[in-house]
Order: structure tokens, then C-alpha cells, then sequence
């Protein structure tokens, strides 16, 4: 016992350590676009493209450059989505995307995914990056997820989905940022707002260069043709009059609610009148025209409305009634054209416009086809106000919404869920017999044939299933994960990628309160199912079997203590680096990658299992830091399930001497941190031919239920069998 307690306290110190020479390391410099654009060939962006401009102060972005000229953008994804890869890391991967919100370049530049340890090839997973150049994100905000093929890495599927929800998600972030496709931009600031300070005054031909003015010219032959283009006949046969170079309309519009605007076309007494009939939020529009086709027409005489024009600005449209129209005399700005018509019009406040955003105004032409019947045509003109009388914008920002981040990740663990149904669905039949098995244990252990092969069938669908399968053995590595996860900030989202390792690793906290770690390592466990069938067929072809010394198979016990201690510690200064030295589980090998690796891991893993013919379950008893790991919460655990009568260890040697990982004790207690609970001790609980105390039993109760020796029939005493079934005396 001095022994354990040494061990025990030697494992602590080591532990707390480690874990403060992790926590003192010092973290690595944040990722960055800039840090990684020096390693990066611009080429591999856009193919025309020679160099990259410097990072954005507002945008994380870089511009891609051709002899000086922008072609594309370049970003960073983990500076805009937060999805964490099975790591519990964010995958970084650059990207550029064009004016046209098309990606033209992806590149794979840094993870902390343990893919590259279980085989799969580095060159692999980014040249399946690099295919996303050619997305169109467009395409992508129309149906998410649905306009493009996921193409998966077997061993890697988690890893690859990720991958593909950060480059879409982060692509139309940026896309929407900078407006590029003609995606709406996004910006947490303020909407943008008039100056109303401008207040200088300007002549006809200064507004009309900026755009204070906006024109709309259209001539006979233009409307002409543009009834022609309709293929009604009966407009065509009745032409405008006039030659078709002649003025139809030239209709002219500016915003004079603009102090600078209305001050220069309609003076400071038209303009202070103009504010006065404004109430607060409306705005006005002048409209001139001039030429054989009126804007206003005499529609509004008789019903009050101005049917030949409306004002369109976005989703929302505004018709003009007479209280809302005023004529104008003659224009205050020098230099101007003379118009027949000068009006105008006042925007309500309920029409919600906005100043700062486009908008334009509908003429509607109309011509005569019957006595009572007409055809239209529409012609737009377009306003944008100058931005020299617009506040300064705020510098665009991606909207980070965490409520949206949260919704996108739980969105993409639901849809790696929702095509994992059967998978899912299997694996709870397995835990549900698993369960059933335990809770029921002497019953189920009952026929030792019967449980034996039942036993066999478990661990080759754990196996087959699990393993080769499902791809989800556990590992050492998930541990360290949730480590990094806890010290980071925990989050479910990178747990719940896979949803088999995550249905695991519930169950297996679940079994430790009831049965300690042998739920796991002594059913479930793949590569543990692997070394004791194969110990099977090795029994089967007479294979020797060696046991080793107690004394010896004690002092081993802690290496794998000492294994997953280290790992830990490690992982608390570097992920990366423990995750390397975690190949000293061969899970991946064996179970991940079914043996096609590179030679050395294929001779580690197949000598284990070698070594397990001869020790059966060499790997778990002495070296697996997973369940070394599990170990240490198993004495934790609510119930002794195992029975046991009081001779077991003294003097009955059965079961310590017949379980396969030697997990009793000479003594006859079971050491929980050991035992995978295979149950073979409660076959032989049961055993009437191999315990001891079931066939004494057995015997005392045959010797206690068997008939009397019959005497002699000649014997004085003998007695006459009676003709009725009973006995009667001579």
C-alpha cells in the first residue's frame, strides 16, 4: 500500500506540474491575415495577379493586386466566422473573392485538426480546398448548402464540413461588407445622414456636373421605337407626331429639400417657404419638363392624383396627390434652361425615404389605341445623391451577431446530424443491449456459451461498426480537446460535429457513475474489441498464453497513468505537439485508417497486437492512456455491480486466476480501475463446474434431495412397494 500511495502522489505532483509549465507557456502570436500573407503566392489567388496590398484598417481584407490594380479581395476565414473544427480550433483557410462575389482563389494555411495525424494527407484536404475557386456566393445566398456538392475525405468528415461552412459563410460576410455581386452591404453604424451644415449656393451647369440634377431625355423616334418593341399593332399604327428627332419630354429632377440644392434652384425666400410647408421627415423633389409630352398631364385635375409619375425607392413607392404638389414660377440658379412645367412635390413621412439611398422617378407614357383604351410604357429616372452633402459614412463592418454565429454553427451540427440518422440510430441500439446487459447481468451470464458468443457478436459490431465503419474510436486526444475547450471558453459546438464520438463520450460519462471505465474499454472500444478477438483466434490455433508475475503486472499498471498524465500536461503548452505524441495510441492506424500508412505506424500497431496474442489485451492493460484517463474517475462510480462471495481470493483462486486482464486481486477484490468488465467472473459466479462454492452447493443439495439405498429385498427391514405408489412394511 506505501507503494500505491507513492505512485498516487508521484502522479499528482507530475500532473499539477505539467499543468503549470502549460498554463505559464507562452501562447503563440494570434493569426492573423498579415502574418500569413508573406508565405503566399498571389498567383495562387487570381490568376493574373503579381502581389497582395496591404490589410484594411476597418476590413480584415488585403486587395489582390495585377500591375497595381485591385482584382480581388483577400480574407482571413476565422476573421468572420467562429466555427471551431474538431480540435476545438478554428481552421484558417484564405480566401479571395472577386468584384463579382465569385471566389477565385482558396487556400488552405493552418489547423489544428487531427487529421493529418491519423494518415490523411495534408496535400490532400487542401487540394480539396483549393477546388472551392470557381463558388459563386451569389448562388450560395439564394439556397445555402444546396448550390454546390460537398465532396468528403473519408476519416475527415467533420473536418471537411467545417471547412466548407467557413469558406461560404465568411465569403458572403465579406461579400455583403464590401457590396461586391451586388450584395447588400452590411454595416453596424448609423444610417447615413444629410449635412445639413452645406449651405452654399451653386449655377445650373455646377449641379448638373455633380449630379445635384439628374436629366431624362427622350425623343419621337425613341418612343416610337419603344412601342414598336411592344408588338402591339395598334400602337404602332398610330406613331407620336413629329419628326423623330424631336423632343418628347426632357424632364429634369433634383432634391431640393437639400439646403445647398433648393437655396441655388429656388432662392432663399422659395426655399424658407419650401421648409415651412415641410413638415419633420419630408422631403421634396422639383421636377421641369419641357417638350410635347407632360409629366403631370390632366389627370390630377379631375381625380387629385398625379397618375404619370411615381417615385420609386427601393421595395416602396410613392404616388403624388395635388396636396402634395406646388408650381414653381421661374428657377433662382443662373445659367438654367426655361421649362414649360416647373412643380413640386412633397415626399410624406410615412413613405420612410431616405435621402442617402437611391431612388428614381417613373414616367409613365401612354398612347391612344381605342376609344376608350391605351397602352403604357415606363421610363426610369435615376437619382443618387452627391456625397458631398451627405455625412461621411462609418467605416463598413461585418455585423457580428452572436446570436447569427450561434444559429450558423448549431445549423451545421444539426444537418452533420440529420445524415447521420442510422449511424445514430445503431449505435443506440448498441448502448440500449449494452445497458440491458448490465443492469441484467446474472441473468445474461447465465449460459456461459450463450454469453460467450453473445460477447463475440458485441465486439465485432464494435469493431466493424464503431471502427471501420463509423470512424469513431475514441481517443486521448478528445480529452485534451475539452481541456483546451475548458481553458478557452467551453463551447458544445465542437463536440457536437460528430455525433457518434459525442453519443460516446455522454455514455461513457453516464457508465463511470455506474460501472467505471470497463463500459467502454471492455465493449465498445474498437481497437480493444480488435485485440481480444484477435486473442481469440490466437486461443483458438493454441497459442501459448503467458500471465505475467503479479508483482510485475502490478508495477506496469502505472505507465499508462504516466502516459495520459504527460499527454495532458503537454497539451496544456501545445496542442499540436501532445497531439503528435498521441500517436501512441494506434487507434488511428489500425481502426481510422485500417492499416494503410506509412510503415512505421504499421509495425507499432500490429506489434501490440501481436504482443495481445500472447497478453491478452496487452495494449489496454499497461500502455492506453484513454483508459488510463477513465481510470482515475472509476472508483467514483455508485454501485458494485460484480458479485462476489466472501471465499473469493481466499482461498478460491478462480476468478483471479481466469480474468483475462488480471484485474483481481490475489486477495479477491476487484480493482475497478482495471476491470473491463467483461463479466467473465459472473459466469463463473454461476459456474457448477468450475467455482467452488456453486458446486458445493450443488452437491449439498443433490446429497440433501437424493433417495435413500433400497435393502435388500430378502432384508428383514425391506420394504414392499405398495400397488398405490407408496411404501408399506412386510
Amino acid at each position: 500500500m506505501d507503494m500505491k500511495r507513492a505512485f498516487t502522489c508521484w502522479f499528482w505532483v507530475l500532473g499539477l506540474a505539467l499543468s503549470v509549465l502549460g498554463f505559464q507557456a507562452t501562447r503563440a502570436d494570434a493569426e492573423t491575415l498579415a502574418s500569413f500573407l508573406p508565405d503566399l503566392t498571389a498567383s495562387d489567388f487570381h490568376p493574373e495577379a503579381d502581389s497582395f496590398g496591404p490589410v484594411r484598417d476597418d476590413i480584415a481584407v488585403a486587395p489582390v493586386m495585377k500591375s497595381g490594380e485591385r482584382v480581388a479581395w483577400a480574407f482571413l476565414t476565422s476573421d468572420f466566422v467562429g466555427t471551431t473544427g474538431y480540435s476545438g480550433k478554428p481552421i484558417h483557410v484564405v480566401v479571395a473573392v472577386d468584384d463579382d462575389a465569385v471566389l477565385t482563389g482558396v487556400q488552405l494555411v493552418k489547423h489544428s485538426e487531427p487529421i493529418v495525424l491519423i494518415g490523411i494527407p495534408d496535400s490532400k484536404v487542401k487540394a480539396l480546398t483549393q477546388s472551392y475557386a470557381g463558388l459563386d456566393l451569389k448562388a450560395e445566398i439564394v439556397e445555402y448548402g444546396s448550390a454546390h456538392d460537398l465532396d468528403i475525405i473519408s476519416g475527415a468528415t467533420v473536418t471537411i464540413m467545417v471547412i466548407d461552412d467557413s469558406i461560404v459563410r465568411g465569403g458572403i460576410k465579406v461579400a455583403r461588407a464590401l457590396g461586391l455581386g451586388g450584395l447588400a452591404q452590411v454595416e453596424t453604424g448609423p444610417a447615413r445622414e444629410l449635412n445639413l451644415a452645406i449651405t452654399d449656393t451653386a449655377d445650373w451647369g455646377t449641379l448638373s456636373g455633380e449630379g445635384s440634377i439628374r436629366r431624362l431625355t427622350l425623343d419621337v423616334g425613341q418612343v416610337n421605337a419603344a412601342f414598336e418593341d411592344m408588338g402591339d399593332e395598334r400602337a404602332i399604327k398610330r406613331p407620336e407626331k413629329g419628326e423623330p428627332g424631336d423632343t418628347f419630354i426632357d424632364m429634369h429632377m433634383a432634391l431640393v429639400s437639400v439646403p445647398s440644392i433648393g437655396r441655388s434652384l429656388l432662392g432663399d425666400n422659395e426655399y424658407n417657404n419650401l421648409v415651412e410647408w415641410l413638415d419633420e421627415g419630408e422631403h421634396a423633389i422639383l421636377v421641369l419638363g419641357r417638350g410635347a409630352y407632360s409629366f403631370k398631364g390632366s389627370g390630377y385635375v379631375r381625380g387629385g392624383i398625379f397618375d404619370r409619375i411615381q417615385m420609386i425607392q427601393g421595395d416602396s413607392s410613392v404616388r403624388f396627390f395635388d396636396k402634395q404638389h406646388r408650381r414653381l414660377g421661374d428657377l433662382a440658379t443662373p445659367g438654367g434652361p426655361s421649362f414649360k412645367e416647373l412643380d413640386l412635390f412633397k415626399i410624406p413621412a410615412d413613405a420612410d425615404f431616405d435621402p442617402a439611398e437611391p431612388f428614381r422617378l417613373q414616367l409613365l407614357v401612354q398612347r391612344s389605341v381605342g376609344a376608350l383604351e391605351r397602352v403604357f410604357l415606363t421610363f426610369d429616372l435615376g437619382y443618387k445623391l452627391p456625397e458631398r452633402f451627405l455625412i461621411p459614412p462609418p467605416a463598413p463592418q461585418i455585423v457580428d451577431n452572436a446570436d447569427d454565429e450561434a444559429a450558423a454553427k448549431a445549423a451545421l451540427w444539426q444537418r452533420i446530424w440529420k445524415d447521420k440518422t442510422v449511424e445514430i440510430a445503431v449505435l443506440g441500439a448498441m448502448l440500449l443491449v449494452l445497458t440491458a446487459t448490465f443492469f441484467f447481468q446474472f441473468q445474461a451470464t447465465m449460459n456461459a456459451r450463450v454469453f460467450y458468443w453473445f460477447r463475440i457478436g458485441f465486439l465485432t459490431m464494435s469493431l466493424v461498426f464503431i471502427g471501420w465503419y463509423a470512424n469513431a474510436q475514441l481517443s486521448v486526444v478528445n480529452l485534451m480537446a475539452l481541456a483546451g475547450q475548458m481553458r478557452a471558453g467551453f463551447s458544445w459546438d465542437a463536440f457536437l460535429m460528430d455525433p457518434l464520438v459525442f453519443i460516446q463520450w455522454f455514455a461513457v460519462a453516464a457508465s463511470l457513475l455506474f460501472w467505471g471505465r470497463g463500459a467502454y474499454c471492455g465493449w465498445l472500444c474498437p481497437f480493444g474489441a480488435l485485440q481480444e478477438l484477435t486473442n481469440q483466434v490466437a486461443r483458438f490455433f493454441k497459442v501459448p498464453q503467458w500471465e505475467l508475475p503479479w508483482g510485475l503486472h502490478e508495477r506496469l499498471w502505472p505507465i499508462k497513468y504516466m502516459i495520459f498524465l504527460g499527454l495532458f500536461g503537454v497539451s496544456l503548452a501545445s496542442i499540436p505537439l501532445a497531439e503528435h505524441l498521441a500517436e501512441v495510441e494506434p487507434f488511428k492506424t489500425a481502426i481510422i485508417l485500417k492499416f494503410v500508412r506509412d510503415w512505421p505506424f504499421v509495425v507499432f500497431a500490429v506489434a501490440l497486437l501481436v504482443a495481445g496474442l500472447f497478453v491478452e489485451r496487452f495494449y489496454c492493460r499497461y500502455l492506453c492512456p484513454l483508459g488510463g484517463a477513465l481510470a482515475i474517475p472509476a472508483r467514483m462510480r455508485m454501485f458494485d455491480w460484480l458479485r462476489r462471495y466472501k471465499e473469493c481470493g481466499s482461498p478460491c483462486q478462480t476468478c483471479a486466476n481466469e480474468c483475462p486482464v488480471q484485474a483481481i486481486h490475489p486477495t479477491g477484490e476487484i480493482n475497478p480501475n482495471e476491470c473491463v468488465n467483461c463479466l467473465h467472473c459472473q459466469v463463473l459466479y454461476q459456474s457448477e463446474t468450475k467455482c467452488p462454492v456453486v458446486i458445493k452447493k450443488v452437491k449439498r443439495r443433490e446429497k440433501v434431495g437424493a433417495p435413500l439405498a433400497m435393502p435388500p429385498a430378502n432384508h428383514p427391514n425391506a420394504k414392499k412397494q405398495d400397488p398405490e405408489g407408496g411404501n408399506a412394511h412386510v
